[in-house]
């Protein structure tokens, strides 16, 4: 069983989880995302944390989330995990009144297929924030 939880990503310990799980997913091919902006959850398979995610305000379209980082352990894939963060972060920015959450993915077609599942459509920003072969998503929330 699976349990997603909001943390407190100020508390040195969840922000050393949290960079932890960022290194074991990401390894060094992604920046370390500043954790004590926007919101952060942890998934845990019982006391172990297993995956993670967060979202802060977006600085690329108005009154929307950017939907920054997502990672999940590779033994647990295939269970939803993405997805279900996905869903907390969306839930989020409904509670504050957002009216979209954006991201990316960079050659990443298990994430890309998860945005489409999870009703994100492929969108193009006035401004480009990544390479030029990034393809940027948004859901409405409204």
């Amino acid at each position: 069983m699976y349990r997603i939880r909001l943390v407190d990503a100020s508390d040195d310990d969840i922000a050393d989880t949290l960079a932890d799980l960022h290194q074991s997913t990401f390894f060094d091919a992604a920046a370390l995302p500043q954790f004590e902006l926007g919101a952060w959850w942890l998934a845990y398979h019982g006391a172990e944390p297993i995956a993670f995610a967060g979202v802060v305000p977006s600085t690329h379209i108005r009154n929307g989330g950017y939907f920054s980082r997502v990672g999940v352990l590779q033994r647990h894939w295939g269970r939803g995990l993405q997805r279900r963060l996905m869903r907390v972060i969306e839930a989020r920015g409904r509670r504050v009144g957002w009216d979209s959450i954006v991201s990316d993915t960079t050659s990443n077609p298990v994430s890309a297929n998860n945005f489409v599942r999870a009703g994100y459509r492929l969108f193009e920003p006035q401004a480009p924030w990544a390479w030029s072969h990034t393809l940027y998503w948004r859901k409405w929330l409204r």
